[in-house]
């Protein structure tokens, strides 16, 4: 049966999905790759999703991830099916050939932890897919059409009201964590003269007419912007207490002070007494979100590449710096390979200028996707999964917070797990959280430290907390703030790195990523940067910034068995150079 009519015939028998064509065409998919006709595969899926009680029997509604569900469970069965039979006489040792060399065969079947690994037959390129599951269990975002759609939502069409009223409500939403932190009975507007102390919240900004640096917030070019619920969307111009007689409370200890940035939310208390300035005498730290929540599974160690982009240096497109990485994942054989972009940089000369034979989607086919799906293909029950960059040329979203890639860009391969960015996940029951944006640098850049008197300052969770470590400090701003993008506007000399869309900044609340569950902190937070490599700890969270494949850094995180309660004690991460 062609195509066409596999298409009508299921758009007939399966009238719930007909309006969604990438389902549909997914249904077609399957009849094609396990000889199925229509019938057969709405059996199959009817008795899948069939559900029985004591008072009533239904078949749950066709949904992208029940269908999802039935291709793993149609492999499983074929597996199971294949592996009854005789295995086939080994005529040659394919399995210790080079695959990459041999596109077109197939490594024969071998024993892995004991376990035969059975693959199915080959793809139209000649790769092999290892049926079963993967040894380490991905959770990731949601594959729902409507969860992909609010994802890759329609940009350049923002109105100054919505980025208004976004900005507003992510005040207010600050406030009303310190009210209930602090027990504060009433918040003030810092625009009016007051005889007494008051507490104020609101967005901190640069004071442009006040400092000669256009984004650096200064002691002379600092301002507080209100919320109009708070405060009429005042901008006030602030003056600090001397570090002697300024107050900072709940800081981490060790901090010495407290540190802003532009956009960042604060909470201060003092007064204005006319004199067209807020005075400063206390900062109030809000603390870091909860723990995720999320059981990891003791039993369950793997060990995990971390690496990100740009992966070849400014001179060339040879990519070497990503081919020695390669051949370290194949000498090390992780579970788990983590490639963050920019894969294919619209940044890079070459590109910019053109000088280029190859389009950008084959480019990174054979640079990325077909390397790493031998790879898979050697080390049966690995997973890759790949986040992108606004700087990335394969991708259509240029804007953050940023969908995922197209699932044609890594052929469809159900091992590559395609996430979002920033992306939010688990391994294991261990949440991740990643980003592929420098975020780190675009604080750094505005970044300013008041020294003041700690007040109730918060003990450390770990030893290697320190609260004097300026670069674990830059983490915990992205912690406190609850946000994986919390610097407003973006500065001005790296708008070419960074297209931010504010009314889609739910995207980049700390959590699950689909901006409807509790905002929380991840036990493992990837934000590779220009700054120097490192791993931190950051009140419960282990930071990670692997720093760029171009510079010949990368990081290896190793997780252990252990008590499923003490995640952070099982994380071992190791900073990782090229030779």
């Amino acid at each position: 049966m062609d195509t066409e009519s596999l298409t009508q015939e299921i758009s007939t028998r399966f009238a719930d999905i007909a309006s969604d064509a990438q389902l549909v065409a997914e249904c077609v998919s399957v009849c094609k790759n396990y000889n199925f006709t229509p019938e057969e595969l709405q059996y199959k899926w009817e008795a899948h999703n069939f559900s029985h009680s004591a008072t009533r029997s239904e078949i749950s509604p066709y949904t992208p991830d029940s269908f999802a569900s039935l291709k793993l469970l149609i492999q499983r069965e074929r597996a199971t099916k294949a592996a009854v039979q005789k295995a086939p006489p080994r005529t040659a040792p394919v399995t210790t050939i080079n695959r990459g060399a041999f596109r077109n065969r197939t490594p024969a079947n071998r024993p892995v932890n004991g376990a035969a690994q059975i693959k199915l037959e080959p793809d139209a390129d000649g790769f092999a897919m290892v049926a079963g599951p993967s040894t380490v269990s991905f959770q990731g975002p949601s594959a729902g059409a409507a969860a992909i759609k609010k994802r890759a939502y329609r940009y350049m069409l923002e109105k100054p009201s919505e980025r208004g009223d976004v900005l507003d409500d992510r005040i207010d939403e600050f406030a009303e964590r310190i009210r209930e932190c602090y027990d504060i009975p009433e918040l003030g507007d810092p625009s009016s003269p007051t005889e007494g102390d008051i507490t104020v919240v609101g967005r901190m900004i640069h004071d442009g007419d006040a400092a000669e640096d256009a984004w650096k917030l200064a002691d002379e070019a600092i301002a507080l912007e209100c919320s109009r619920a708070l405060g009429n969307g005042a901008r006030v111009p602030l003056r600090f207490e001397s570090a002697m007689n300024l107050k900072v409370r709940g800081s981490p200890q060790g901090s010495g002070g407290a540190a802003f940035f532009p956009g960042a939310l604060v909470a201060l208390r003092g007064r204005n007494g006319g004199g067209g300035y807020f005075q400063v005498s206390e900062v109030l730290t809000l603390p870091p979100p909860p723990p995720s929540g999320v059981k990891s599974e003791a039993d369950a160690s793997f060990s995990m590449f971390i690496a990100s982009g740009p992966y070849t240096p400014d001179q060339d497109l040879g990519f070497k710096p990503w081919r020695a990485l390669l051949k370290k994942i194949q000498e090390a054989k992780p579970a788990v390979v983590l490639l963050l972009g920019p894969f294919i940089d619209v940044l890079h000369p070459l590109i910019k200028c053109g000088d280029v034979d190859s389009t950008p989607l084959n480019l990174f086919r054979t640079r990325f996707t077909d390397p790493l799906r031998a790879y898979l293909d050697s080390v049966p029950g690995s997973i890759a999964i790949f986040v992108p960059s606004v700087r990335d040329l394969i991708s259509n979203h240029a804007v953050f917070p940023q969908r995922e890639l197209a699932e044609d860009v890594a052929r469809a391969d159900p091992r590559i797990h395609l996430v979002p960015n920033p992306a939010w996940f688990t391994l294991n029951g261990i949440a991740f959280a990643a980003t592929s944006e420098d975020v780190l640098f675009h604080l750094n850049k505005g970044h300013f430290v008041k020294r003041g008197e700690e007040i109730d300052a918060t003990a450390p969770m770990s030893p290697e907390d320190a609260g004097n470590d300026r670069m674990a400090g830059l983490c915990r701003h992205l912690l406190q703030q609850r946000s994986f993008y919390p610097v407003f506007p973006v500065p001005a000399e790296l708008t070419a790195e960074l297209v931010l869309d504010v009314s889609h900044s739910d995207g980049l609340r700390l959590g699950t990523g689909d901006g409807d569950a509790p905002e929380c902190a991840p036990d493992v937070l990837i934000v590779p940067s220009r700054l120097k490599q490192f791993a931190k700890t950051v009140y419960a969270t282990s930071a990670l910034n692997p720093s760029f494949v171009s510079k010949g850094t990368y990081i290896i995180l190793d997780v252990s068995t252990g008590d499923a309660g003490a995640t952070k004690a099982r994380l071992t991460p190791r900073l990782e150079k090229l030779q």
